[in-house]
């Protein structure tokens, strides 16, 4: 991956991620499905100018949706959990 921002699309706020976030300071990210743990690690810190301790990914297989006779499917993605240095936190989290 040639550019940080391309690395990760966006943040997964959602119930469970807010739980994880305040209890063991993990914070959710889908990611390129082709970025590797050492790339979303290097993104999150450069970006948001913390200290990542462990990432954890996972590939989330793309529902199947049907609307009348016609089969869909919705795209895969992949999503990272990354566990920071206690006492830090990223601002763009807070107050979600």
């Amino acid at each position: 991956m040639k550019y940080l921002h391309s690395v990760i699309k966006r943040p997964i706020i959602t119930e469970k991620s807010n739980l994880k976030k305040g209890t063991h300071n993990q914070y959710t990210f889908e990611v390129h499905p082709d970025a590797n743990k050492i790339e979303i690690k290097e993104a999150v810190e450069k970006i948001f100018k913390v200290k990542v301790l462990r990432v954890r990914t996972l590939n989330v297989l793309g529902k199947r949706r049907r609307v009348g006779r016609s089969v869909g499917k919705r795209p895969d993605w992949k999503k990272a959990i990354v566990t920071l240095k206690i006492g830090e936190h990223i601002e763009f989290f807070e107050g979600v």
